[in-house]
């Protein structure tokens, strides 16, 4: 018995948080609360995933323990013992008070009442009291977050009031709708228990009708979520393997990005011209004018000089009309209104770059297996360094792109649909206990009977990571949750980060009290009362036998929909009547899918063109620069070699008028070492270049920043904890 492994489990776990946290958020520039807050959502989401394991490989043993134990006789309890073993935490047996026989003989273990060594002990056993203690702080820890902070933040940050007071007030006010559907649901299930009148209301009860509301909300939730991505992953694999078919669809998904794309900007465009009005008209003296500046520092920096500083006196306008000064209110909802104008403008570019390198990689990949060589050739190449460099080189990388990956990517579809299947078949028929129908609860049965604890360790991980996949996968798939997005190279917004936080707290305490009923490992679920040992995350959870329609109805027979989700999305119901109704979905034999995917191709040609446009402009420039020098050191140059030559005859005084007129000439111009009417298409597109520039130096392990589009990444941190996000 050790509790290194759960100690290094939890230290492993947490250094996974952190990393994932400062892959996909931006540490540096987001509010610190924001990173705490979602650090503590990620890290306690993934303990429950990755300790439950912990938790079921300890309940049989137990089981074992339990199942193997004879009735205590007089004689068994005071005869003496020689093997007894230390490797369990059972308390000592009294000995009955009717019971005669040598007093000096001690009194022996629980565990010495039958064979010990027929159970062996899990390899990360811990004392019964550690498991019960963790999961008091991680889930109520996790339900606080997820049902009041998170969902308070979100607002919070959002809001467009200028002071702390109207932030909360806000933020209150568009939470109502959201903290009433669980007070709906506490109140039925409370209205419920107290017209049974073989129930009394008390505090025991009041938790479990308050974890039960939880659980009825994130249940009925999951399985909608779990049937689409249990089909849709497998076949997302399976697409990634066909070029053809993953180029198809990239270039479906950019040309219907780029309405959304522009719909942003030319929000964003209409926003800040009302930003432009309103701070014309709020002069530097203004008492609002603290306001509009607020309003100022969220317009993208590139953006903010078309913007009037509004640093005059007040004026009227030439034709005598005063200027109209916008009151508190319009101001604040000119800042909410600039917030989510920037926010979706900065999501759709990112969008936009993520899709635009994965078609040029397809492409790049189309070209290559042209090659007789086998050697890969990139439109935009990657610079490797250190190891790298030498390990991939163009040959690797066309025999790992064009040959080995495709095989890789198929066979992992088959394993994924082999897992799907299994998902299915055992949520359908878990509640079925004899004959044993569940999948997952054979294998895990089978696993203990043979005392293999690790395999039951990494088969209920893998399963447990496999369903939290499926059901994320899905929330940042489906189009109802496009405001929100996941993008690394610290270009999650704070939003999302949040967002993400509050899911995976909402859903990861109910997808694993649905695990524990597929192995049977929950008696209330399956309906084994003759299992009388538990699990120490089902005795924190409790059991609905309070709310009994849930207990032996909801919770029994809702997961059956699964398959019905599951089969609607094979078919693809969903898209195909969403198509009739006139939406842009992905249908192979669609005359409008066929429309977008060239209307696609072609987007990607033009923005491959002026990324193209844009290196070889940088080319010539640090061409020129290698070779003359910046104008600065050409002038100060001239200027030292007149200098030296200073002592010469009348020669020297003509030459110095030439080259003083040629040091000026230096110093008023520009290095013409490009086309001309190329500059301006340059410098359009060198701000949208950037980013991705960017982004491939990140993806080289460089390890700088990626800066994201537009400035949105200039801004300063906020450094007080309730300073303006």
């Amino acid at each position: 018995m050790s509790v290194a492994p759960l100690a290094v489990e939890v230290i492993c776990v947490f250094c996974l948080a952190a990393y994932l946290l400062h892959k996909y958020g931006n540490i540096r520039r987001q509010h610190v609360l924001v990173t705490l807050a979602t650090l503590v959502a990620w890290y306690f989401s993934m303990i429950i995933i990755f300790i439950l394991p912990l938790d079921v490989s300890t309940t049989f043993y137990r089981i074992c323990l339990g199942s193997i134990q004879p009735p205590v006789t007089p004689a068994a309890v005071l005869s003496p013992t020689t093997n007894a073993t230390p490797h369990t935490n059972q308390s000592y047996t009294d000995a009955p008070s009717n019971v005669t026989g040598n007093d000096d003989q001690p009194l022996v273990r629980r565990d010495a009442l039958f064979d010990t060594p027929t159970c062996q002990v899990p390899w990360s056993y811990v004392q019964e009291h550690v498991l019960p203690n963790m999961w008091h702080v991680v889930y109520w820890t996790s339900q606080i977050l997820t049902w009041l902070i998170l969902p308070f933040m979100q607002s919070y940050a959002t809001s467009g009031d200028f002071t702390i007071q109207g932030k909360i007030k806000t933020a209150l006010i568009e939470n109502a709708i959201y903290y009433g559907s669980y007070l709906l649901i506490f109140g039925a299930l409370l209205i419920y228990v107290a017209a049974r009148p073989d129930l009394q209301i008390d505090g025991p009860r009041l938790k479990m009708i308050g974890i039960t509301a939880s659980n009825t909300w994130g249940l009925f939730l999951l399985v909608l979520l779990l049937g689409y991505g249990l089909v849709e992953v497998p076949r997302k694999c399976w697409t990634s393997s066909n070029r053809e078919q993953l180029l198809a669809y990239t270039r479906f998904q950019v040309a219907k990005l780029s309405t959304d794309k522009s719909d942003a900007e030319e929000t964003l465009e209409d926003v800040l011209e009302e930003v432009s009005k309103a701070s014309e008209a709020v002069r530097y003296n203004h008492p609002h004018r603290k306001y509009m500046d607020t309003i100022l520092r969220k317009v993208p920096e590139d953006m903010q000089g078309r913007l009037n500083r509004g640093m005059d006196d007040y004026e009227d306008y030439p034709d005598g009309r005063a200027a109209s000064i916008p009151s508190g209110k319009d101001l604040v909802a000119l800042h909410r209104k600039t917030i989510r104008a920037v926010t979706s403008q900065h999501r759709t570019q990112i969008q936009w770059d993520i899709l635009m390198e994965r078609a040029f990689g397809l492409e790049d990949i189309a070209e290559s297996e042209k090659c007789a060589d086998r050697r890969f050739r990139s439109t935009f190449p990657q610079h490797y360094t250190g190891i790298l460099k030498h390990v991939c080189t163009p040959t690797v990388e066309w025999y790992w792109k064009c040959l080995v990956r495709p095989w890789v990517l198929k066979v992992l579809t088959v394993i994924l649909a082999v897992f799907s299947f299994v998902v299915i078949w055992s949520e359908v028929t878990f509640f079925n206990k004899k004959p044993v129908l569940s999948l997952f609860a054979i294998f895990i049965n089978v696993a203990a009977k043979n005392y293999d604890y690790f395999y039951i360790e990494l088969a209920s991980c893998l399963t447990i990571t496999y369903l939290c996949v499926c059901v994320y996968f899905t929330v940042f798939r489906i189009r109802i949750f496009n405001y929100y997005y996941i993008a690394p190279y610290h270009q999650t917004d704070s939003n999302s980060l949040l967002f993400s936080g509050m899911l995976l707290c909402r859903l990861t305490p109910p997808l694993c009290l649905n695990f524990l009923g597929m192995i049977h490992l929950d008696k209330h679920v399956t309906g084994n009362e003759d299992q009388e040992i538990e699990s120490a995350f089902t005795s924190i959870m409790g059991h609905m036998d309070v709310i009994s329609f849930l207990s032996d109805g909801f919770y029994i027979y809702y997961p059956i929909l699964v398959i019905v989700v599951a089969l609607g999305t094979f078919f693809s119901v969903g898209n195909r009547c969403l198509g009739l109704l006139g939406f842009q979905q992905f249908i192979g034999d669609d005359d409008m899918t066929s429309d977008l995917i060239e209307e696609g191709k072609e987007m990607i040609k033009r923005e491959k063109r002026k990324r193209q446009r844009v290196e070889d402009g940088e080319a010539r420039r640090k061409s020129w620069r290698d070779r003359y020098g910046t104008t600065k050191d050409r002038a100060s140059s001239l200027q030292n070699r007149d200098a030296s030559d200073s002592d010469s005859a009348k020669y020297s005084r003509v030459k110095d008028k030439d080259d003083s007129a040629q040091v000026e000439l230096l110093k008023d111009s520009e290095p013409l070492d490009y086309d001309d009417s190329l500059a301006e298409n340059e410098e359009f597109d060198r701000a949208k270049y950037t980013r991705s520039q960017a982004g491939r130096s990140s993806r080289q392990a460089t390890g700088s920043r990626w800066t994201g589009g537009r400035g949105y990444g200039s801004q300063a941190p906020p450094k007080g904890l309730f300073d303006d996000v």
